[in-house]
């Protein structure tokens, strides 16, 4: 068996801007669930892990940044599943200096222990990682592979990602997460029950979640999006996010990443703070994990002289 289905533990959030709200935040603790395949990789790789075996294929060639989760989750399972890895990263300025961009970047050296091969692209060639003509040049270069896209969602992922919630959850009426590219939010979507609402918070700007969350739907229709809470895009922070961060571990000693569950809560709170929901609401917020991408985010912090992580 590769990633055994499990039913992640839930934490009430005792906060102290929320204290005189008539709110009850409870998070649901999934990036307690594998010390380096945690949160939503978790449950995105494990329906791909078996489908790769069930191929015959003994390789897994996946796509993500420098500071990808996924590029650290999947190099995790690949090592301790038995699988070569390769990443194809974006930035072909990193192997100039592979041993430099090792030594500064957490993510990579990470995925480098745990045997993943890199290939590096330009941006722009990373822009075409998707076409027919840029995987054909991958199958020459490297062979037979099982492909894991971007972010890990695909059908696989969404079909793991429905086992996020369980029938205890049911008391519960709004489910929150983050969104990267679509697939936790479509299978949490896909296996709520009526009366629960799903908000997402997207980390990235843009309006093209809506019609990829669509692809991977059943029926439900209870769910919506809020774009206000992504702090200028992808991987961008402020200091007031970062001061949320700090002061919301602090309290309830729950860390939180800065580029996707940070923002999250951030919004929950904020919303919570405006009112937003009704008095008596049973807010359940899915914790995706990306804990691995603080150290490099404080390396860059650091780097400007801003405040760190803690």
């Amino acid at each position: 068996m590769f990633l055994n289905n499990i039913n992640s533990s839930i934490q009430q959030v005792y906060f102290s801007e929320i204290k005189d709200k008539e709110i009850s935040l409870f998070i649901k603790r999934e990036d307690e669930l594998h010390p380096f395949i945690s949160g939503n990789k978790y449950r995105k790789l494990k329906y791909n892990l078996m489908e790769a075996a069930k191929q015959k294929q003994h390789m897994l060639l996946t796509f993500g940044g420098a500071y990808s989760n996924h590029i650290a989750a999947t190099a995790a399972a690949g090592f301790e599943h038995n699988f070569k890895t390769i990443g194809i990263i974006r930035g072909d300025e990193l192997a100039t200096n592979l041993d430099k961009t090792l030594k500064e970047n957490p993510t990579l050296k990470f995925a480098s222990e745990h045997n993943m091969k890199f290939h590096f692209v330009s941006r722009s060639e990373y822009r075409n990682k998707t076409t027919p003509e840029f995987i054909a040049n991958l199958k020459e270069k490297f062979g037979n592979f099982y492909l894991v896209p971007e972010g890990g969602t695909n059908n696989f992922a969404v079909k793991g990602c429905e086992e996020i919630l369980s029938d205890s959850d049911e008391q519960y009426h709004i489910i929150c997460c983050a969104i990267g590219t679509g697939g936790t939010i479509s299978g949490l979507i896909n296996s709520s029950k009526k009366h629960q609402k799903i908000i997402g918070f997207p980390a990235l700007k843009g309006d093209f979640l809506q019609k990829e969350i669509e692809k991977h739907l059943l029926i439900n229709d209870n769910w919506s999006l809020n774009t206000e809470y992504h702090f200028g895009g992808y991987a961008k922070i402020s200091e007031e996010l970062i001061t949320f961060i700090n002061k919301f571990k602090s309290e309830t000693q729950i860390p939180l990443d800065p580029i996707y569950t940070g923002k999250m809560l951030f919004g929950i709170v904020d919303l919570i703070k405006k009112d937003y929901f009704n008095k008596g609401t049973k807010i359940l917020a899915i914790h995706t994990g990306g804990l691995q991408g603080i150290e490099g985010m404080n390396n860059l912090l650091k780097k400007k002289n801003l405040t760190q992580i803690r």
